[in-house]
């Protein structure tokens, strides 16, 4: 056992001996980081840049799709100089910023999911008033909350987990994790443990509510409804209730490789698994909201339909 100031790094075990094949997949992953940042960003781009954009529905997917960005920043750099070294540790220092940063995305994440949810019920439900009760300094004062909320919440976790005394330094994953690390403590661990479950109950609960709260809602308008209360409703809500779904995949894939032991799975399927989070959401997000919703989908086509003709020309 060794004192956890002499504790520098952590050793990431979950790396594959890779050979010459590292170079492949780093292309692979590289590629990959470049698709979710050029899409986020161009949908980013077009809503800040069409006035005809400046909508609060557009206006949380854009705070949505910069969650995206920050989310992929905390781990692709990292898995990049990973793949391509021959020692797969991380100082102690990078290894609680990358926790912070990769839980402080799945809440934000989470959060503006819900506040996207309430715009939908207020867009359905209360057509009439839907400008008057989401006026442009409530839609900021939202967002402001969404990632207020998540990163107080995590400084909490983060302070508590640096208190830690360590008698370990081996973590089985492809990057740290929060309740990989407390297992590594020999210190008492009841005040993280107490937190923890407070935090999880927070991390659902809050954001559940005004989900669970706007989807019945919803679904008494469409049965009551007109049909094209009921067409506009499945127009809208679907790419949020098909963001909502992924990300909910992705956070049980997490849990259950945190709390339960997994080692009968196949290394290669626990480390999809373990990317699946943060990749394929970055990835889902700008695809089903860009061809779901019909007015960026509108924009877009005439953006690089003007252009083909100026080039053609």
């Amino acid at each position: 056992m060794v004192n956890s100031s002499q504790i520098p790094y952590f050793i990431l075990t979950a790396y594959l001996d890779m050979g010459y094949l590292k170079y492949l997949y780093f292309v692979i992953v590289l590629m990959l980081y470049i698709v979710i940042v050029v899409a986020n960003a161009l949908l980013i781009v077009t809503i800040c840049m069409k006035r005809s954009l400046h909508e609060p529905m557009y206006v949380f997917l854009c705070s949505l799709l910069v969650n995206q960005l920050y989310g992929s920043a905390g781990l692709f750099p990292f898995l990049l100089l990973q793949i391509t070294s021959d020692s797969h540790t991380i100082s102690r220092s990078m290894c609680f910023l990358q926790i912070y940063c990769l839980y402080t995305y799945a809440s934000v994440e989470v959060c503006n999911l819900a506040v996207m949810s309430y715009d939908r019920y207020l867009a359905i439900c209360c057509p009439l008033h839907y400008k008057a009760r989401l006026t442009s300094n409530k839609v900021a004062l939202l967002i402001a909350l969404v990632w207020l909320y998540s990163f107080i919440k995590f400084l909490i976790t983060l302070s508590l987990n640096l208190r830690l005394k360590l008698c370990g330094n081996v973590i089985d994953r492809l990057f740290c994790f929060n309740y990989d690390v407390v297992l590594l403590a020999c210190s008492d661990t009841t005040l993280n443990n107490i937190y923890g479950l407070y935090g999880i109950i927070l991390s659902v609960l809050v954001p559940l509510i005004p989900i669970l709260f706007s989807y019945i809602k919803i679904l008494r308008v469409c049965v009551v409804g007109s049909k094209e209360t009921r067409q506009k409703a499945v127009r809208t809500c679907t790419p949020h209730i098909a963001s909502l779904i992924n990300f909910s995949f992705g956070c049980c894939f997490e849990i259950f490789q945190s709390r339960f032991n997994m080692t009968g799975v196949p290394r290669i399927i626990r480390i999809v698994l373990s990317l699946y989070l943060v990749t394929i959401q970055g990835l889902f997000n700008p695809i089903i909201y860009g061809l779901r919703l019909s007015k960026i989908r509108q924009i877009c086509r005439n953006h690089f339909c003007s252009k083909k003709v100026f080039i053609s020309e």
